[in-house]
Parts: C-alpha cells; sequence; structure tokens
C-alpha cells in the first residue's frame, strides 16, 4: 500500500496530515510513504525527518498523488478537493477535513471522478472511535490557545498576586459551552490563575466543568433536547436564544475574558452576545470567539480580524489549532494513523468494510457515487426547499 502526504495548499494552513514518527510507523508495517516537498516544514519537520523515517520526497503534491494508494491531507475544502480529485489515479482513497456538512454539493460533484473521500469530521462519536476523533484533538488545542489569546491581548493578569505595589486581583473568565474545546479552556484559565465560570444548556456538561475546577453557572431556563446523539448541543429555538441572551447579560457585566464555543454541526453559529450584550460589559473585556468560521457566537464577530467595540476587544480567529501546528499535526496524524489502522489488515490489503459504523460514516464517495446516507439526506431537504 502506498500512502502519500500532501503538503497542505490552503492559506494559512501550517499542519501536515503526518509526522515522520507516525511515517516510520507505517514504513515499519510494509508500507511506502511518499511525501511531497516541504509538506511539515511549517510544523517543524524537515524532508531530512521524513527521509530518515523511510518515506520517498517527491518535488510536489502531483507527484504524491499519481502514485498514491491513499492521499493524507488536513484541509481538503473548495479547489484543493477539486485538485486533488483531478489529479487522483484511479480507486484511489482521499482521506481529510472536508468540512462535509457544509461542502455536501461540492462532494457530491467530486464523486463523479470515481475518486473514493472520507471525511475525518464525520467519524463517529462512539467509545471505538475516540482515538480517530479530529475534531476532539483540534478542538482541544483551540480550547487551549484560545485562553493563551486572550491572556496576550487582555489588559490584565489572569492570576492573583500579591507585591510590594499592592495585591492584584484575579481575572475573571467565563467560558460559553463546555464542550471539548470549552472544558480545555476552563482547565487552562484555570492553571493560569483566573477564577473561571461556564456555562453549557446540557445538564451533564454541569459535572464535566466542576471536574475542570471550573464553577458552573446556572440560568433559570429550561430547554428540552439538548444535546443531540453524538454529544453535541443542539439548535435551540430563537424564543429560548433570546431568554438566554437576556439572562446571560448580567453574568458578562462583570467578566474580564469571554471565551465562546458553541457550534451546531453544519448549521451557522448561534448568536449568544448581542451588540446589546457587548455595550454592557466592561471596558477591557477581551471576547475570543471560537465560532467565527461558522458565523460566530457575538453579533460583532469578524472572521480573522480584531473588533474594538465600546471599549471591548472582540477576536474571531480563523483556523487557532494551526497557530500550534507542530503538536497538532501530531494529533491529527495520531488520528488518521488509527483509521488507517481500521482500513487496512494486517496483510496491508485495504478493507472497505461498509458493515463497519466508522467506516460508513465516514465514506463519503464511491465508485462514482455519493454515499453518505447524512449528506443525501442533506442534499435532499436543501433541494425540496
Amino acid at each position: 500500500m502506498i500512502i502519500g502526504i500532501v503538503r497542505e495548499t490552503l492559506a494559512g494552513e501550517r499542519r501536515v496530515a503526518m509526522i515522520p514518527a507516525q511515517v516510520a510507523q507505517l514504513v515499519k508495517k510494509q508500507h511506502q510513504v511518499v511525501v511531497t516537498q516541504g509538506a511539515g516544514e511549517a510544523a517543524g519537520f524537515s524532508d531530512a525527518d521524513y527521509q530518515a523515517a523511510g518515506a520517498s520526497v517527491l518535488a510536489n503534491n502531483l507527484s504524491v498523488s499519481q502514485q498514491a494508494d491513499i492521499v493524507a491531507a488536513v484541509n481538503v475544502q473548495d479547489d484543493d478537493l477539486s485538485r486533488l480529485c483531478a489529479e487522483a489515479k484511479p480507486s484511489q482513497i482521499i482521506i481529510g477535513m472536508m468540512d462535509p456538512l457544509m461542502n455536501a454539493k461540492a462532494l457530491n460533484d467530486a464523486a463523479a471522478s470515481g475518486v473514493t473521500t472520507m471525511a475525518l469530521e464525520l467519524i463517529p462519536r462512539i467509545t471505538r472511535a475516540q482515538s480517530m476523533d479530529v475534531l476532539s484533538s483540534m478542538a482541544t488545542i483551540a480550547g487551549y490557545k484560545a485562553v493563551i489569546l486572550a491572556a496576550h491581548k487582555a489588559p490584565r493578569l489572569f492570576p492573583m498576586l500579591m507585591t510590594a505595589a499592592g495585591t492584584l486581583k484575579p481575572s475573571r473568565v467565563f467560558v460559553m459551552g463546555a464542550g471539548v474545546a470549552g472544558l480545555q479552556a476552563c482547565a487552562t484559565a484555570k492553571r493560569l490563575g483566573g477564577v473561571v465560570e461556564a456555562y453549557d444548556i446540557r445538564p451533564a456538561a454541569r459535572e464535566q466543568i466542576l471536574s475542570v475546577g471550573a464553577k458552573p453557572v446556572e440560568l433559570d431556563l429550561e430547554a428540552e433536547n439538548t444535546e443531540t446523539a453524538g454529544g453535541y448541543a443542539k439548535e435551540q429555538s430563537a424564543e429560548f436564544i433570546a431568554k438566554q441572551q437576556q439572562a446571560m447579560s448580567k453574568v458578562l457585566s462583570v467578566q474580564d475574558v469571554v471565551i465562546t464555543t458553541a457550534a451546531i454541526p453544519g448549521r451557522k453559529a448561534p448568536i449568544l452576545v448581542t451588540k446589546a450584550m457587548v455595550e454592557a460589559m466592561k471596558p477591557g473585556t477581551v471576547i475570543i470567539d471560537l465560532a467565527a468560521e461558522t458565523g460566530g457566537n457575538c453579533e460583532l464577530t469578524q472572521l480573522g480580524q480584531e473588533v474594538q467595540h465600546n471599549g471591548v476587544l472582540i477576536l474571531g480567529p480563523s483556523n487557532i489549532a494551526s497557530s500550534a501546528a507542530n503538536h497538532a499535526s501530531q494529533m491529527y496524524g495520531t488520528n488518521l494513523s488509527n483509521l488507517l489502522n481500521l482500513l487496512i489488515d494486517k496483510q496491508g490489503v485495504l478493507q472497505l468494510n461498509l458493515e463497519d459504523e466508522i467506516i460508513r460514516d465516514t465514506l463519503v464517495t464511491h465508485q462514482g457515487a455519493l454515499v453518505n446516507e447524512r449528506l443525501k439526506g442533506l442534499l435532499s431537504s436543501v433541494g425540496a426547499q
């Protein structure tokens, strides 16, 4: 089996699909690995590192695509998807993050190329698939980096300090959404010495918030069906969100740092912080909106920009996991390696077992057709509107 690792072409993408240590494990299993020249440089891995691990370094992505049976990438969207499909050899498998719920039509169009694609965002949230869950891995990094970014931008220090120049009060940090990113943000802010609170509509999140040293904020609101089968927060009604915003305004007014993480897979992020709520916050407060790539949880968020409004700084970072490219690549590559172990048997033969829930749910296109039932349903619903 020949496994190819391409150089990322998306602007600002610094990660690489697999690091040399993971390549060495593939070579040990008698696989061939081909890597595009410079693929790992931005993440801190040289071509010599890959060669020492047993990989062959090729001049460009086209050379890799023409040789590989499986092409591994990080971001495979829009032009990258079209290019990889056009360059692929027959029966090739392309694996990467494809934002499938937002790009179902593009993936449906790509099916005509005959290439098999697997979107890692569709890995099911089941116990057996935890080691392959790239969304959780990247969310861990995003939560950590959000706090570091906030600490850098905030005009206050996080910890309480008793000095000869007086006592400095600790910063108050509020995290909205207690998924993987939110919990990591809570834990990181706590380690930096902040007074940390968090909120999530899911009742099960209370114990998780407490487990990382934060205090759960409880609003006098009732919501039904707060969690999807995959463990994500479920989209709520406009009436509930309006009540939530009203109750949350008082909480936000006393914070120094606010980190928002609420996302609905395949949908625009819910607005949790309105312009009016920002205007009620203290000057000097910093908001880090981790949902900026899907529209933002703050009404004033602009993707990739810093917005100053009424003394409040609002940041909408883009591809924040890429800012920690070395460890992000290590985690992503581990997830990908575990999926490859499922796809390739001990004899080195590819086994696309569609009876396996992980393979079935992650597979998007195969043999010239869109085969993912979730995406087919999404396209059907859009077409019916």
